[in-house]
């Protein structure tokens, strides 16, 4: 049983062409292109910009179950910073390996990569190892403050920032009460003569 794949575009600059190495065992080409990033990799608080290039560097060796993908790929991640809300982006460099089987191998696994005719396609690959290496909380920086949870503010753009110490609502109305010193010396003067 074969998996039900899309369409391949073959002018897309994640598919690849295999024809060149037959089923030569062996057989090894070198690839190394820009691509346009897919729709959707990443998530909703990272991620890879629709139509960002892509730069592949990839190394295609024929086996006898199929083609071996081995390289990386450079992607441009942008998105929102998890502590301050800030926009960011960097580049990050992702390992890509995989095996596609050849179109008449049967396997137990239903899921594993296949070649369709000769052709190999990037986009699956490169989609599942991106989100995979994607940070859980994505930071502008590792030492990022964060925000005031009293006002909002950027920790980053003002250390020093702070409020005065806020008041328990529920004693607010003995704030205004301050004792007379004397009071606070009789106090003490009765609490020393009961010892």
């Amino acid at each position: 049983m074969t998996m039900s794949h899309r369409q391949l575009n073959p002018r897309s600059g994640l598919v690849i062409d295999t024809h060149e190495l037959g089923r030569r065992v062996g057989a090894m080409k070198e690839i190394q292109r820009i691509a346009e990033a897919p729709d959707g990799v990443g998530t909703d608080v990272i991620g890879v910009p629709p139509g960002s290039p892509v730069d592949i560097e990839v190394r295609l060796e024929s086996v006898v179950e199929g083609v071996l993908v081995t390289g990386a790929a450079e992607v441009t991640l942008t998105g929102q910073c998890g502590r301050c809300l800030e926009s960011i982006a960097f580049t990050e460099e992702i390992d890509l390996q995989e095996l596609y089987l050849y179109p008449d191998k049967e396997l137990d696994d239903d899921e594993a990569s296949r070649l369709e005719d000769e052709l190999l396609d990037l986009e699956p690959l490169l989609r599942d190892t991106v989100v995979l290496d994607l940070p859980y909380t994505p930071l502008c920086r590792p030492d990022c403050a964060g925000l005031c949870p009293d006002c909002g503010a950027n920790l980053n753009a003002d250390p020093g920032h702070r409020h005065d110490d806020r008041i328990d609502p529920r004693w607010a109305d003995l704030s205004s009460w301050t004792a007379n010193p004397d009071d606070e010396d009789e106090a003490s003067q009765q609490a020393g003569s009961k010892e």
